[in-house]
């Protein structure tokens, strides 16, 4: 595991031990192996050579990445993986085995593979391909010289991928045409040195996203609009922003410049007054009135050229906002391609006949079979008023109850004779009053009493 005096051990340079596999400090055996040469040939030990290229390959890239660099070299390599004072003698091989596969390659071939109109103003940060190597590639060795620097392919473009995100993040992106000398100090976390930068740089001209022009001795950059857009050509329009940007940039500075001399002169004339010098005191303040001046009409022109700058910036949002409608409209357009109000109708009409078939054939399903007969309707109605009158007609069939008497609305006919009732009618009309009982009184049937 890694400790602080593990890493005091390493050699300056050195990969920390708690970075390196677990065989390093632990196996002997399998690392003299592994530091040792490779064979002339692959086919003389197929796993002998399989097994230290991947132990090696996969190494010194993860070395790369984790020290941020994009550019190797065999020497640096050989300083950075010395073991008890032993260094790999077959990394040369393993740096040639990742050249073929694409994974590393040759600065210079890496400049090769731009087109030299972009890259002819940093070739001069470039050294020429050495001789040894010209030579050696002329008689057929390719063996990687120590000094060569070669180029992590798959690092470069992380890097370039990086660069170009931390730009659309900066305020530096209101324009897509920028100061390298800004972009150079906007990256300096990012890239460690000049020719990392370049590199970053070359990369991103070769994926067609930045171009790089010289404007009066001083190299400017522009940017493509999108992650996935391709940059164009610097124009007019582009050099004229440029230039009005760094206008507003020289007026600001000279404004900041000025103030700080007005304030100047201010603290001088309260010098001067506190020892009493008068004139000196006046003098004092009038550099100071004329230096406000000055910057009153500087603030006059920054004003108009930031006026310009916001007016330009509003008409670039107005033409992305246009362009946006634009393809809104052509996709609108390619979709509604096949598609016609008589179309439309004729779909509507489908649909509804559909509909009525379908409903159709709901009510046949749901009025069942009825097995050849035909019913009128008007005369089951009269059958059922027929059945309705006789079932009124019916006597009502009561239960028998021998304790209670139920009565009806008519009143039975009496059981008793006339001279009975004529008997008990004089009886009652007695026992109210003495009414004198008449032959002449009509005769009145009465209920019976209970």
């Amino acid at each position: 595991m890694w400790s602080p005096e593990r890493e005091a051990e390493a050699p300056a340079g050195g990969e920390p031990a708690g970075l390196l596999p677990p065989e390093w400090e632990e196996d002997e055996e399998r690392m003299s192996f592994l530091f040792s040469a490779f064979k002339r040939s692959r086919e003389v030990n197929s796993t002998d050579w399989d097994s230290k290229m991947g132990f090696w390959a996969p190494l010194v890239l993860s070395h790369s990445r984790r020290q941020g660099v994009v550019r190797l070299r065999l020497r640096d390599l050989q300083e950075a993986f010395q073991r008890k004072g032993s260094v790999p003698l077959g990394l040369a091989t393993v740096l040639q085995d990742l050249c073929s596969r694409g994974e590393l390659q040759r600065e210079s071939d890496f400049m090769a593979s731009v087109d030299s109109s972009w890259i002819s103003w940093g070739v001069g940060v470039f050294l020429l391909k050495p001789l040894k190597w010209t030579l050696s590639n002329m008689l057929g060795d390719n063996k990687v010289p120590a000094e060569e620097v070669l180029v992590a392919v798959e690092l470069l473009k992380e890097k370039a991928e990086e660069v170009y995100r931390l730009y659309q993040n900066s305020p530096l992106s209101s324009h897509p045409v920028v100061a390298l000398s800004e972009l150079s100090t906007l990256c300096a976390n990012s890239c460690p040195d000049e020719r990392t930068f370049y590199l970053v740089l070359l990369q991103l001209q070769k994926e067609k996203r930045v171009t790089v022009l010289e404007q009066n001795g001083e190299k400017i950059v522009k940017f493509a609009r999108g992650p996935h857009a391709k940059v164009s050509p610097v124009n007019d329009v582009d050099v004229g922003v440029y230039q009005l940007m760094q206008s507003e940039q020289l007026l600001s500075r000279k404004v900041e410049s000025l103030s700080q001399e007005a304030e100047r002169c201010k603290e001088e004339a309260r010098r001067a007054c506190r020892a009493g010098k008068k004139q000196l005191a006046l003098r004092s303040l009038k550099a100071k009135q004329r230096t406000e001046k000055r910057i009153e009409a500087l603030h006059a022109k920054l004003d108009t050229v930031q006026g310009i700058l916001d007016r330009i910036y509003a008409s670039q949002t107005d033409q992305m906002v246009f362009n946006a409608y634009q393809a809104g409209v052509g996709a609108l357009k390619l979709s509604m391609k096949d598609v016609t109000v008589e179309k439309a109708e004729s779909l509507v009409d489908q649909i509804q006949e559909l509909c009525d078939t379908q409903d159709e054939v709901s009510q046949t399903l749901a009025g069942g079979v009825t097995n050849g007969l035909d019913f009128d309707s008007e005369e089951l109605e009269k059958e059922l008023d027929i059945l309705l009158q006789d079932t009124t007609k019916e006597p009502l069939d009561l239960p028998d109850n021998p304790h209670e008497t139920f009565y009806t609305n008519s009143v039975p006919k009496p059981r008793i004779s006339d001279a009975e009732l004529e008997a008990e009618l004089e009886k009652l009309s007695l026992s109210e009053g003495g009414l004198v009982p008449s032959s002449k009184s009509p005769k009145r049937q009465l209920a019976p009493t209970v």
